[in-house]
């Protein structure tokens, strides 16, 4: 008796906490609530593009981080904007900074895009949406959106989009700088990432 009771108990604060996460989603992207400058960047594990777990702690406690967040390889825009940073990528190591992008899609589908962008830095998997969450940047996509995603991410997202974000993370783990903008065809370019590093 004392077993089911557990059961049960684990059962419904799993259900709560799942319909607690989607009714805090915004249902359009000018509704986020991101992260601020200076907060701390969610220590989430995400998956390399073999499938390997890496912590974000870990990626930047030696070296200070540009972190993309993108909405697909599917994306035109996302693909141009992959591009424009990679055109800068010398000179952000250059200024001391590592660079990764992450998207929910699968891993699989992170070695596709890394291969037709011919990416030199580290596309990262969220497949299930946890960073974008944590950041804030997540809202409900648009029905037409949610079999492309649920394909792109292998399965695992049930409809999740992040609104496109560059930020600027320390050592430490804090936000230095963000560019955040709900119009997923507008992205910082890379002449200003690099003149925004320049002066942090």
């Amino acid at each position: 008796m004392k077993m089911h009771s557990r059961l049960l108990m684990t059962t419904m604060l799993a259900i709560f906490t799942i319909a607690s996460l989607t009714a805090q989603l915004p249902e359009k992207a000018k509704d986020i609530s991101p992260l601020l400058i200076g907060e701390k960047f969610p220590d989430i594990s995400l998956l390399s593009p073999y499938g390997v777990e890496q912590n974000i702690s870990e990626l930047t406690e030696d070296q200070p981080a540009v972190i993309l967040v993108y909405r697909g390889g599917w994306c035109p825009y996302c693909n141009a904007h992959l591009s424009d940073i990679q055109s800068a990528e010398q000179d952000i190591i250059n200024l001391g900074y590592r660079i990764f992008a992450v998207s929910p899609d699968s891993p699989e589908n992170l070695i596709s895009t890394t291969e037709k962008k011919d990416l030199n830095y580290t596309l990262l998997s969220d497949p299930e949406g946890l960073l974008i969450r944590e950041l804030g940047i997540a809202f409900e996509a648009p029905g037409r959106y949610n079999a492309l995603l649920k394909k792109s991410s292998g399965g695992s997202n049930d409809g999740l989009l992040p609104v496109p974000a560059a930020f600027v993370v320390n050592t430490e783990g804090i936000i230095a700088f963000e560019y955040i903008n709900p119009d997923f065809k507008t992205r910082i370019s890379s002449e200003l990432l690099v003149a925004v590093l320049k002066s942090l």
